[in-house]
């Protein structure tokens, strides 16, 4: 992007290339190795002008951490909230979701890994995780809840949270393993043993079938 078409754009969509540019820096030169200079040349501006949009460095990593947790979890929430879909389908696809691309890639991972130091060490960046993690969680727990209940197998409020606990643990076991070496996993799909392992977790309840792309 070039600077006059970057003074043309909105307010918002001006904070929000400044985002992508952090996002940018970070998977190319690491969390410290992203400076201002270098985000401001890759969004086309001055220095001076980031500033009208983030304090400082730090204001801008935590908003580059916010969106990429909102880019991890955005697909599977959509898949959760999927109009006309059983409990079951929506489960599933939840699931699958995660652990098929974009939310499984090298940028991604990439990302994630530079930005997950920062949890233990900053407030704000521990806010947002917790914050997403919750939102996550919550989205899960209600699908499972409403495919027990689907299913025939009614279960209290504090059984599907650990449900829902246990099957995101595996879910972000996979999705490392996914995202680190997924060539090694070719002929098992990591979808499918993840719709295989939440089946049997739940009682050996069915989410996959043959009609399904794993």
């Amino acid at each position: 992007m070039n600077r006059r078409s970057f003074h043309r754009a909105g307010e918002a969509e001006r904070r929000q290339d400044l985002i992508t540019a952090t996002l940018d820096c970070i998977a190319e030169f690491g969390l410290q190795g992203a400076t201002v200079r270098q985000i401001a040349g890759r969004a086309g501006v001055t220095g001076g002008l980031i500033r009208h949009y983030f304090e400082g460095k730090d204001q801008m990593l935590q908003a580059a951490y916010r969106e990429t947790m909102e880019a991890m979890s955005t697909p599977a929430i959509l898949a959760a909230e999927m109009d006309g879909a059983s409990a079951r389908q929506r489960l599933h696809d939840f699931i699958v979701a995660n652990l098929t691309p974009p939310v499984t890639d090298a940028r991604t991972l990439s990302l994630w890994a530079a930005f997950i130091s920062h949890v233990r060490v900053d407030p704000e960046f521990a806010r947002i995780h917790r914050e997403n993690y919750l939102s996550f969680l919550d989205a899960l727990e209600t699908l499972v809840r409403q495919f027990l209940t689907e299913s025939g197998r009614p279960a209290d409020p504090a059984e599907c949270r650990d449900y829902a606990i246990a099957i995101n643990g595996l879910i972000d076991g996979l999705w490392l393993e996914g995202s680190l070496a997924g060539d090694l996993f070719d002929d098992k799909p990591l979808p499918g043993l993840a719709l295989k392992s939440v089946s049997a977790l739940l009682g050996g309840l069915n989410l996959s079938d043959n009609d399904q792309t794993l």
